[in-house]
């Protein structure tokens, strides 16, 4: 039982709350600047905030990153030939165009004027095309290696951004379900094992930036082997043996080799 409500908790948080989103009518805006399309993806800014507010509150997982930032994920194969661009958009012709980096991650400033206006972060592009994740690294790691206190602080903000976004009842239930209010702390029962001091039950995905071939959670002179399925890993992250300064060592799967065509395969002398 424990491991259906960790699935179905990890899919809620790793998909969004798509339904609750859904059932809400789509805020009819001009288009200006940004967008010029119907129905695109966006986020509610009070959720967003929501997320920053869970970051200030347990800075202490991540002392040394300086802020919260966002990653777009490509949900399907992007066809426009619009850069991506994104604003938050309001009430009363509220607009507030967010840079982007080259690595597709942006952060959502405090904006009084934003929260007035009711804004919503809207990117041009349609629903489900792209995906907004919260994105905490400490600086001086390497491209394969993640903290663990890095993520379990991702996991307060995911969570606290599903909580703003779904409906309270299915918090409270949630709530019940897994006996605390805090969702993240499920994830890792310490007298669970399935690989050293990892739980084989509950434990929270994780994605990576591209397919994976394993992952070792190491702290110290102690490590154990992650479970990885594509490019997600999943992590212990509520078994509090393992240490916030520990690190998920990635290995990266090796890109498959181009298949021949028939015009490409070398012929033999007759």
């Amino acid at each position: 039982m424990r491991a259906i409500h960790a699935i179905a908790l990890g899919a809620l948080l790793l998909c969004g709350s798509v339904a609750a989103a859904e059932e809400k009518p789509v805020r009819e805006l001009e288009p200006v600047h940004v967008n010029a399309m119907r129905n695109p993806e966006v986020r509610k800014y009070k959720v967003i905030l929501a997320g920053l507010d869970a970051f200030d509150r347990h800075r202490q997982l991540a002392p040394a990153a300086d802020r919260l930032r966002f990653r777009l994920r490509s949900q399907a194969k992007d066809e426009s030939e619009q850069p991506l661009a994104i604003r938050l958009v309001g009430d009363s012709g509220f607009n507030m165009p967010i840079a982007i980096d080259a690595d597709m991650r942006f952060v959502v400033p405090r904006s009084e004027a934003a929260a007035d206006a009711e804004s919503e972060l809207e990117l041009n592009r349609k629903r489900r095309s792209y995906r907004t994740d919260p994105e905490i690294r400490t600086p001086g790691l390497s491209a394969n290696q993640r903290r663990l206190g890095d993520l379990r602080l991702e996991c307060k903000v995911t969570v606290a951004m599903a909580k703003a976004e779904i409906p309270t009842f299915w918090v409270l239930t949630i709530n019940t379900i897994l006996l605390r209010t805090d969702w993240c702390d499920f994830f890792g029962d310490p007298e669970d094992f399935r690989w050293e001091g990892v739980s084989k039950k509950a434990h929270f995905p994780f994605r990576s930036d591209q397919p994976l071939a394993g992952a070792v959670l190491v702290d110290a002179n102690r490590s154990a082997k992650l479970e990885v399925k594509g490019g997600t890993f999943h992590v212990p992250i509520g078994n509090f043996s393992w240490s916030d300064d520990a690190v998920i060592e990635l290995t990266f799967a090796e890109p498959k080799a181009p298949t021949g065509t028939a015009a490409e395969t070398p012929r033999t002398a007759p």
